[in-house]
């Protein structure tokens, strides 16, 4: 199509709303649907997929092992993580080896949840916010202070840039994988979500069927409580 023709698409629609008097379907950003209220956002679909966080089990430990697949996988190549080894006496991840370090340039990230589905140990979720106002380069590149949640209450870090609202931390893109319809049979309809501080166990999708939820058998435990290997 032609620049004239991509303004005749323009006026066409613009008179057919004057002149039928047509319900004009751009609103003013972050208006409510019919609410007038600016203030107010739209409501945010289940999967959508924002900025990412960094989860811990139940008893804090972080759910990072810093095995990299994320960023093996990422095709962006906005993700850089590098692994050490845990503290014996101190560990920071029930495994072997911890996120040492973990950054995300949201400048190049596409939010496609590759990384979550790469991750081994549900450690990376993509909560629903995606609003962001940088004033620098500095404050899109996330480090893992910033990315990983709260070792208190689970809850996401609230940066000051950041646009935050109820619900946006609500059902993360690891939602989805709460329950899988294909593998072992034993494990159909349990839910295979290991629990997450300050949230417990997601519950399954929409339409997805549960018996009971998931525990691991006696000799998946370790020391550090009920996280399983390879569920």
């Amino acid at each position: 199509m032609s620049s004239f023709g991509g303004f005749g698409v323009t006026w066409r629609k613009f008179a057919k709303g004057f002149f039928a008097n047509e319900e004009i379907v751009t609103t003013e950003y972050s208006a409510g649907t019919r609410t007038g209220k600016h203030d107010q956002k739209r409501e945010k679909a289940p999967r959508l997929h924002g900025r990412h966080v960094l989860n811990r089990y139940e008893d804090g430990m972080e759910k990072c092992i810093g095995c990299e697949l994320c960023a093996g996988v990422c095709p962006a190549k906005c993700i850089y993580v590098r692994g050490a080894d845990n503290d014996p006496a101190d560990p920071t991840s029930p495994g072997e080896r911890y996120g040492y370090v973990y950054e995300i340039n949201f400048l190049r990230c596409i939010h496609c949840d590759l990384c979550v589905e790469a991750c081994p140990t549900e450690a990376i979720t993509e909560s629903k916010l995606f609003e962001f106002s940088f004033t620098s380069r500095e404050d899109a590149i996330y480090t893992k202070a910033e990315l990983v949640v709260d070792a208190q209450t689970g809850r996401p870090q609230q940066l000051p840039w950041e646009d935050w609202r109820d619900g946006d931390d609500q059902f993360t893109s690891g939602w989805v994988r709460a329950t899988a319809p294909q593998g072992d049979a034993d494990y159909v309809g349990r839910v295979g979500w290991s629990g997450e501080l300050g949230y417990g166990v997601r519950v399954p999708e929409q339409g997805q069927t549960v018996e009971t939820p998931w525990s691991p058998p006696a000799a998946a435990t370790d020391s550090h409580g009920d996280h399983a290997h390879g569920h």
